[in-house]
């Protein structure tokens, strides 16, 4: 009865194993060495990186005491950054963690706002098709743990071993629900970032297919809307956890 009960167990994980498999679309791969590597998603990732770091180039090559306008665009950004940044975390300790919010915010917003700006679809593939980096689990779901590892180290590198001391306050009996917890946060920023991503695209893509010429065109505007506001909520919410893994628990 055992080894019945063992082997039903076993088909059972075949069978999720088999559902987690299952692909929406055509998707291009690349094979390096003994692994599959999802080619759409790395392209455009190295495109919006190739973005990110031309504009940081030309911006900061030749700096101006009384900046140009491009400049003051940059700096404009840096100082947009660095007050979230403060605000979440606080006046004493905001400096080092700058660089880490500031490359999640601009890696999120330029990757959503290329799916409705950038024409993707003109470069063919041999299988599926180009999108936002954003539009693809994978993406939203490292950008979730890389905030995960963040305000763990954050929390330990101030705190020190008193850092796990949270996980029994105000009260041990609460040591599931904070375990818990950690494992929430991550999967809540990698869904919501996918969820609202995936959808506008999709959105968008129904419209054109129904309605060609007029009806998109507001639509895509909202799409460029939500993707800012998607890239400053993740922004926000990551730093807002290292602050709170940086606090004192009373």
């Amino acid at each position: 009865h055992t080894a019945q009960i063992f082997i039903g167990i076993l088909n059972d994980l075949n069978d999720l194993y088999e559902i987690s498999g299952v692909e929406v679309g055509q998707h291009f791969y690349w094979q390096i060495g003994g692994f599959q590597v999802h080619a759409q998603v790395l392209i455009t990732s190295w495109i919006v990186i190739a973005i990110l770091l031309s504009l940081a180039f030309f911006a900061t090559r030749n700096l101006q005491t009384i900046p140009t306008s491009g400049q003051n665009f940059v700096e404009y950004i840096l100082e947009f950054i660095r007050d979230l940044t403060r605000t979440q975390i606080g006046e004493e300790e905001y400096r080092p963690w700058v660089p880490f919010i500031g490359t999640m915010f601009l890696f999120i917003f330029v990757s959503n706002r290329s799916g409705a700006l950038l024409p993707w679809r003109v470069f063919e593939l041999p299988h599926g098709e180009l999108a936002a980096p954003t539009n693809d689990i994978n993406t939203t779901v490292a950008l979730a743990l890389l905030t995960s590892v963040a305000y763990f180290y954050a929390g330990l590198h101030k705190r020190g071993l008193s850092y796990f001391g949270k996980y029994i306050q105000p009260t041990p009996v609460l040591l599931p629900i904070n375990i818990l917890e950690d494992f929430t946060k991550p999967l809540s920023l990698s869904f919501r970032l996918f969820g609202n991503i995936l959808a506008d695209e999709l959105v968008v893509a129904v419209l054109i297919s129904l309605v060609p010429l007029v009806v998109p065109i507001p639509m895509m505007f909202l799409g460029l809307f939500t993707s800012a506001i998607q890239a400053l909520i993740l922004a926000t919410l990551a730093a807002a956890y290292i602050g709170e893994s940086m606090e004192g628990h009373h």
